[in-house]
C-alpha cells in the first residue's frame, strides 16, 4: 500500500527523510510563493481580490503585501493550494526550480543509450489509456505557430459567454488571466479550446493543455491542427522513440503547442503563455503514485511561478475550482441564463411532476421507467441514444429479491454475484467473490426468500433488456478495453459506463442515465460532485436545442437538480459551503494516514500539530481491521505546518528503519 521513496520536503531547508523500507509517501507539500489574484477582464465584470464574492472570511488573507498581493494563496483559501509542483522531487530539499522539472513524471526510458536523456521525459509516466492516439504530425523545425492563410481567430463562438471575447484579448496581450470556464450543452469545447491555443501561439509563446484521457487528446488535437502548426501530442502509448523525439522537440523550443494526458502539465515549455486543464475533476487527472500530484493544483503552481494564463475548463465545476473563483484568483467564464435557455436539452428526471406517477406508478422503483422509455422511443426515431450504466459487465452483486439485503455466501458471507453465461443451456448459478463457491440454492437468512436480484446491473445485461425492448435497433457498448471513438448519427442505442461515452455525429437525440443512486449512495466525500459531473459529460453529448436527458434518481435531491437547471456553478457553491460547515477539503488542509493500527498510532503520537491541528480517528478501512486511516485536518493557513510536521514524523521513521509501512497524503482525492 506504501511506495518507497522520502517525503518531498517543503521548500529549501525543510526536513527531508532518506528512502528506507518504512518510507511513507506524503502527497501535496505545500508552497507558499506571492502572486496576484486574477487578472481583471474588464472593468465590469472584476472580480473583488479580497475575497468579498462570497468566500467565508477565515479563507481570505488577512495581511496583503503594499501591491495588494495575497502573502500567502493558501491562506487566501486557494482550493488548488500551489503546493504539488515546486516541490514534488523525493529525495533531498527541493526548489523552485524543480517546478519545470520533467523528471517528476518521467519513467525508466527502454534503451541505455538514451537511458539518462529519457529519464527527464515527462512524457513516458504510465497513464491509462485504451487504445492509439491521435495525435498532429510533428514538423522538422517550425515554431508553433497560427497556418498562414488561415483567417484570424474567430471569437464568435466565445462571444456567446460575456467574458469570453475579453478572455481572448488578454491572452493575445500576454496578461496572466486565470478563468474557470463552464462549457455549454452541446459546445465544441475541442474548437474553443483551440480557439484559445491560438491566441497565445500568435503571439509567440507557448501553450499546454491537459486532457483526461487519448479520446479527448485525438479531438483537442485535431481541432488545434486546424488553426496552429507545430502541434505535438504527449501520451503514455506512444512508442518510448516518439515519446522521446516529440519532448525534445518541445524542450528545444521547436513546438510551442503541446496537448497530452496528465505527465503533460510538467511539459518544458519555452515562454508558456496559456496552461488549460479540462474537466479538472476527472480521477484520470491525479497520479496513483507518490507523490500522486495533481494537475488542475501543478499548473496552478505553474501559472502562478511563470505569470502564464491559466484555464481551467468543463461542463461542471468542482469545489475546488468554485474556491479559486471565491477567493477571487480567478474570475469565472459562463454563459448568460437566456443563452443557456435557448440551446440547454430538456432534463427529467424520477417524481419532478404528479402526472409521471398517475401514468406510472412504478417509476420510482422501476430500473428504466415510461419516461425514459418515451424519450429513447422518440429519439429513435433519426438519432441515436445513449445510455449510461454505472458499472460494466452483466450483474456484479446480488441481493435478495424480497427485502432487498446483500446476498451473501453460506460458507465465508462473502457477496454473491453471477458470472453470466450458461452451462448446457442452463444460466450458470450465482457464485461467492471471496471464496468462489457455488450457490445454486440460496436461502435469505432474514426473509427466507429465495428469489434474486441484481444491486447493480452492469452495462452488457443492460444492453440485452435494451435489445430486447427496441427490436430493429442495434445495440453497441463502450467500456473498459471496447471503448468507442465515435459513432454514426443513425438510430441506434449505444450502452456505455462513465467516462467510455462515445462522441455521436450530430449529436445524440436523447441521454438515459441510469441507477443514479448507485453514484449518489457512495461513501465518498466527492460522490455528489463527481455524480453531477458524469451527468454533465454525457448530457453535454446531445444535439442542441431539441435534445432531451432523462436521469433516473430523485427529482428532490441537489445534484438533481443542479443538472435540471443546467446550473454546476450553484451545486459547486453550495458542496464548498457544505465542506466549510463540516471542516473538509477545499475549505481546509487534511491529511489522510493509513497503515497498520500500531503503526498508525505511534505517528499520530508524534506528531506536534499547529494550533488549529485536530485528528479524527482512526478508523478500520477493511473487515479484519488490519488498517486503519485517521484524518489530520488543520486550516487553510497552516497548510505548510502541516505539511512540515509529516515531513518530520517520516524522517523520524524512516531514520528509525521501522518495518511496518504506512501511507501519507496531503489532501488526497478519496478523503472517506
Amino acid at each position: 500500500m506504501s511506495e518507497g521513496g522520502s517525503v518531498p520536503s517543503d521548500g529549501p531547508g525543510a526536513p527531508s527523510g532518506s528512502a528506507g523500507p518504512a518510507a511513507e509517501t506524503v502527497e501535496g507539500v505545500p508552497v507558499a510563493p506571492e502572486g496576484p489574484p486574477a487578472t481583471p477582464l474588464d472593468d465590469s465584470h472584476a472580480a473583488p481580490s479580497d475575497g468579498s464574492s462570497g468566500a467565508p472570511a477565515e479563507e481570505v488573507a488577512d495581511s496583503t503585501s503594499s501591491a495588494g498581493l495575497p502573502a500567502d494563496p493558501s491562506s487566501a483559501g486557494l482550493a488548488a493550494d500551489p503546493s504539488l509542483s515546486a516541490e514534488l522531487a523525493a529525495g533531498t530539499a527541493a526548489s523552485a526550480a524543480l517546478a519545470a522539472d520533467p523528471s517528476l513524471a518521467a519513467e525508466p526510458a527502454a534503451g541505455p543509450a538514451a537511458s539518462a536523456a529519457l529519464a527527464a521525459d515527462p512524457s513516458l509516466a504510465a497513464e491509462p489509456a485504451a487504445g492509439p492516439a491521435a495525435s498532429a504530425a510533428l514538423p522538422g523545425d517550425s515554431a508553433a505557430s497560427p497556418r498562414s492563410g488561415l483567417p484570424a481567430v474567430p471569437a464568435d463562438a466565445w462571444s456567446r459567454y460575456p467574458r469570453g471575447p475579453k478572455y481572448l484579448e488578454a491572452l493575445r496581450t500576454g496578461r496572466p488571466a486565470h478563468a474557470v470556464w463552464q462549457a455549454l450543452p452541446s459546445e465544441d469545447w475541442p474548437a474553443r479550446l483551440a480557439e484559445a491555443a491560438a491566441s497565445v501561439a500568435s503571439t509567440g509563446r507557448g501553450v499546454v493543455i491537459v486532457v483526461p484521457d487519448h479520446r479527448d487528446l485525438a479531438r483537442v488535437a485535431e481541432a488545434c491542427g486546424r488553426l496552429i502548426e507545430g502541434v505535438v501530442t504527449l501520451s503514455a502509448d506512444l512508442g518510448p522513440s516518439e515519446r522521446y523525439k516529440r519532448w525534445l522537440a518541445v524542450r528545444r523550443g521547436i513546438a510551442r503547442v503541446v496537448i497530452g494526458t496528465r505527465a503533460t502539465a510538467f511539459a518544458p515549455v519555452e515562454d508558456p503563455g496559456l496552461l488549460v486543464v479540462w474537466d479538472d475533476g476527472d480521477d484520470l487527472h491525479v497520479e496513483p503514485r507518490s507523490p500522486y500530484p495533481n494537475v488542475r493544483d501543478v499548473l496552478v503552481q505553474r501559472a502562478h511561478m511563470t505569470g502564464a494564463a491559466l484555464l481551467i475548463g468543463g461542463f461542471a465545476r468542482t469545489a475546488e475550482a468554485q474556491l479559486l473563483v471565491e477567493t477571487g484568483w480567478a474570475h469565472e467564464i459562463v454563459a448568460s441564463r437566456e443563452t443557456l435557455r435557448a440551446i440547454a436539452p430538456r432534463v427529467v428526471s424520477v417524481g419532478d411532476n404528479e402526472w409521471q406517477e398517475v401514468k406510472d406508478p412504478a417509476a420510482r422503483t422501476a430500473r428504466l421507467p415510461s419516461i425514459a422509455f418515451d424519450a429513447a422511443r422518440f429519439a429513435l426515431a433519426d438519432s441515436p441514444v445513449l445510455i449510461q450504466v454505472p458499472r460494466r459487465g452483466y450483474v456484479p452483486a446480488l441481493a435478495c429479491g424480497q427485502c432487498r439485503g446483500p446476498a451473501r455466501c453460506r460458507r465465508c458471507a462473502g457477496p454473491l454475484a453471477l458470472p453470466g453465461g450458461t452451462e448446457d443451456g442452463v444460466p450458470k448459478p450465482a457464485y461467492c467473490r471471496w471464496c468462489a463457491a457455488s450457490e445454486a440454492a440460496f436461502r435469505c437468512p432474514t426473509c427466507g426468500s429465495r428469489r434474486l436480484r441484481g444491486q447493480i446491473i452492469g452495462a452488457r445485461r443492460t444492453a440485452e433488456e435494451l435489445g430486447r425492448a427496441f427490436p430493429g435497433h442495434p445495440v453497441r457498448t463502450s467500456g473498459a478495453d471496447e471503448v468507442l471513438t465515435k459513432v454514426p448519427g443513425k438510430p441506434a442505442l449505444v450502452v456505455a459506463t462513465p467516462g467510455a461515452e462515445p462522441v455521436a455525429e450530430g449529436g445524440y437525440g436523447a441521454v438515459l442515465l441510469l441507477d443514479g443512486w448507485a453514484l449518489l449512495g457512495r461513501a465518498d466525500l466527492r460522490a455528489s460532485e463527481e455524480a453531477l459531473r458524469r451527468w454533465m459529460t454525457a448530457a453535454g453529448l446531445v444535439r442542441p436545442g431539441n435534445g432531451r436527458v432523462v436521469v433516473i434518481a430523485d427529482s428532490g435531491l441537489t445534484p438533481v437538480q443542479a443538472l435540471v437547471r443546467w446550473d454546476p456553478v450553484w451545486h459547486a457553491a453550495t458542496e464548498l459551503a457544505a465542506r466549510t460547515e463540516l471542516g473538509f477539503p477545499p475549505a481546509v488542509r487534511m491529511a489522510t494516514v493509513d497503515g497498520t493500527p500500531d503503526a498508525v498510532n505511534a505517528l499520530l503520537d508524534e506528531l506536534r500539530l499547529p494550533p488549529t491541528g485536530e485528528v479524527l480517528g482512526p478508523v478500520p478501512v477493511n473487515d479484519d481491521e488490519t488498517k486503519e486511516r485517521a484524518l489530520v485536518r488543520v486550516a487553510r493557513s497552516e497548510g505548510r505546518q502541516l505539511a512540515a510536521v509529516l515531513a518530520e514524523a517520516q524522517a523520524v521513521r524512516t531514520a528509525r528503519k521501522e518495518q511496518e509501512l504506512v501511507r501519507i497524503k496531503l489532501d488526497p482525492l478519496e478523503v472517506l
